[in-house]
């Protein structure tokens, strides 16, 4: 298996692998993130040749592959969007689950996806909140159906 190349990929598509990389490169205590559709399907992940399950450890992601941090992601969206319905809470901009050992946020972006990042428990939370919020702000727009498409045939070539 292989991690989905940029090339050949529109330049909304590689400026998004560049955000979703940056996130984890730049933000002290990201381990990796990952940008779910609606219908759960990841199309993003900021470690995407990690598909096979190892072994995790302490310092490693969910057990072993970006797909596992997808599935957790869409979980708990899924969650999360049921309990504010049935506490006529609106819509659910984020939920945060801290952990002994580590942590996992997921952010609503304006088209249905899903942003999930997995971090140290010591992470400063309210800084990966703030560079999330602006992920969320820079892809909100350019995640188009036409790219949500061209995302999800890049990660099922991967496969």
């Amino acid at each position: 298996m292989t991690a989905p190349s940029t090339f050949g990929l529109s330049t909304e598509a590689r400026n998004l692998h560049w955000l979703l990389s940056n996130l984890v490169e730049e933000v002290p205590g990201v381990h990796s993130v990952t940008v779910v559709s609606s219908d759960g399907l990841m199309l993003l992940s900021s470690d995407p040749g990690h598909h096979e399950a190892k072994p995790a450890g302490p310092s490693d992601g969910p057990k072993g592959s970006s797909a596992d941090l997808a599935t957790i992601v869409s979980g708990i969206g899924s969650l999360t969007v049921g309990a504010a319905k049935l506490m006529d809470g609106g819509g659910v901009k984020q939920t945060m689950v801290a952990m002994d050992e580590g942590s996992v946020f997921v952010m609503s972006i304006s088209d249905g996806s899903l942003l999930g990042v997995h971090a140290t428990p010591d992470c400063d939370m309210s800084v990966v909140a703030y560079h999330m919020a602006l992920f969320v702000g820079r892809a909100g727009h350019v995640l188009t159906p036409e790219l949500r498409s061209e995302l999800r045939k890049s990660m099922e070539s991967a496969l």
